[in-house]
């Protein structure tokens, strides 16, 4: 009787899934793909303008050099990740804790953007306010620095211990778009799974802990469908620009005024952080301009004052003139734009 040759077959079968697998190029809307410049202003005291150790605040946004033509720019807590068209990372800021993912022990070095090392090309990352992440074309995520919570640092991959160059993190599934939270980060697969890490003292990560679930504290869900879009609570809304009119019920356009009325315009609201009651909030409109409003006291709002605004003002500047605005992106205390000209629209 002729040997049985499935065990064989089977390593076969897994061999070609697991080749198919590292071959996979993962693709999500989210990732960026229209290239252009990177605008940065507010404060920039722990260089996180990029703007070298002379500029340490911008009223108005101010360009960044950088080498390579970006597709995302993304404000962290105290530091700035740009990604561009190539795969390349560059970071510049604060780097206490790793958030930068490269060497800063030269002075200087974190006041301005350069690259961070990686083997494989990126297509996306993410940043809170101590971490950063970055998402390769094949799935795997690497991320660097650390999660904090009440108490201080928790670490990254392991207790207490902080990340200063980018580390791959242990998931066995490609994934095809991170989000980062002030202190947390998610990860959802291909398969529409959704994975979490980080500090959870308010729920955040979408699990029970153990500690509470062994004396029957909380309860988890049998079955929870999730829609996953973005940490920063990227939200589409109506708002008002000049000559047009929408629907205002409940004083969504940030006024006192309630009329209801016809036109309804959507923008892309996104807030900075819940936890520190929107520190500042801008919008995109579908004209490329953006607005902001908030607290602005480290002139993140662009107008060249340090007043707290109550209301959407639009965002102004020689550095905007003649261009569109693709992407806003707000830190604890500044602000990144991603721009291109008008006539490459």
């Amino acid at each position: 009787m002729p040997a049985k040759k499935a065990p064989k077959r089977q390593k076969e079968v897994e061999a070609e899934d697991s080749a198919a697998l590292k071959k996979l190029k993962v693709s999500h809307k989210s990732h960026g793909q229209e290239k252009g410049l990177v605008l940065v202003l507010g404060q920039g005291d722990v260089g996180q303008l990029g703007l070298g150790e002379d500029v340490l605040e911008r009223k108005k946004p101010a360009l960044v050099n950088l080498p390579e033509g970006i597709v995302q720019a993304v404000a962290g807590g105290m530091h700035t990740v740009c990604l561009s068209d190539t795969g390349n990372v560059y970071t510049f800021g604060c780097n206490d804790e790793g958030a930068l993912g490269r060497d800063t022990s030269e002075e200087g070095t974190e006041m301005v953007p350069a690259k961070v090392e990686l083997a494989e090309k990126i297509v996306q990352v993410s940043a809170g306010d101590s971490h950063t992440a970055a998402l390769t074309e094949e799935g795997t995520v690497f991320v660097w620095g650390s999660f904090r919570d009440n108490n201080g640092i928790i670490g990254l991959l392991e207790p207490m211990k902080k990340c200063t160059v980018p580390t791959k993190v242990p998931l066995d599934k490609a994934v095809i778009k991170i989000a980062s939270g002030n202190d947390h980060l998610v990860m959802l697969t291909v398969n529409g799974e959704i994975y979490t890490s980080g500090c959870g003292e308010q729920g955040q990560l979408g699990r029970v802990p153990e500690r509470f679930a062994n004396r029957g504290g909380r309860k988890g869900l049998s079955m929870c469908y999730l829609y996953f879009n973005d940490c920063e609570q990227n939200i589409k809304m109506p708002v008002a620009l000049p000559n047009m009119f929408v629907y205002n019920q409940f004083s969504l356009l940030g006024t006192s005024v309630t009329e209801e009325i016809i036109l309804f315009f959507f923008m892309l609201l996104i807030f900075e952080s819940m936890h520190y009651f929107s520190v500042l909030t801008s919008i995109l409109s579908l004209l490329g301009s953006v607005f902001a409003w908030g607290m602005g006291t480290n002139l993140q709002l662009g107008t060249g004052e340090e007043e707290d605004l109550w209301s959407p003002v639009e965002m102004s500047g020689k550095q905007l003139e003649n261009r569109v605005v693709l992407s806003a992106s707000s830190g604890g205390q500044h602000t990144v734009l991603l721009v291109k000209d008008k006539q490459e629209s």
